[in-house]
């Protein structure tokens, strides 16, 4: 005899329950608005949310909460870790949310990379162009110095007799 009870809950809750906490905390939303929106998807009441994630749902997802909470001070690109989708599998939507999250941290790991290359670039290129600046400067003063020279030559030559 399964002694299971009709209001136990099952892995398929805890995979909406853990999304959409995780969901609502990159959003910078509060758990409290989650766990109302998992309570009328799933006919409970958001205290039984509540109780369910602080009693055992929250201990599985530490990492993801950090993540969650990174993502959301960060604003970063990738801060959708988890899918919304209202018609996603659970299960494959947890799996998908993982490689997608992945495919993303990729993406932003050879941005940054790129990022910073671009940035060493400029770094050189301000120093180039600052050490060109001064090469025309000093073209310049000898070019005036030049212009100098030829006027007095002039006029040394203008002066003397014939």
């Amino acid at each position: 005899m399964n002694n299971t009870r009709q209001d136990a809950w099952n892995q398929e809750e805890d995979v909406l329950l853990a999304e959409t906490v995780l969901r609502y905390i990159r959003e910078g939303k509060t758990q409290l608005e989650a766990f109302k929106e998992v309570a009328k998807k799933l006919s409970r009441t958001p205290a039984a949310c509540g109780f369910r994630w602080n009693a055992s749902v929250r201990k599985q997802y530490q990492e993801a909460i950090q993540l969650a909470k990174k993502d959301r001070k960060q604003g970063d690109a990738f801060t959708m870790f988890l899918p919304q989708e209202e018609g996603a599998k659970h299960g494959e939507g947890a799996l998908d949310a993982a490689i997608s999250l992945l495919e993303k941290m990729k993406v932003n790991y050879y941005s940054n990379e790129q990022e910073q290359s671009i940035e060493e670039k400029i770094k050189k290129l301000k120093q180039e162009n600052e050490r060109l600046r001064q090469q025309v400067k000093r073209y310049e003063d000898a070019w005036n110095e030049m212009g100098q020279l030829w006027q007095w030559v002039g006029s040394k030559k203008d002066s003397q007799p014939n």
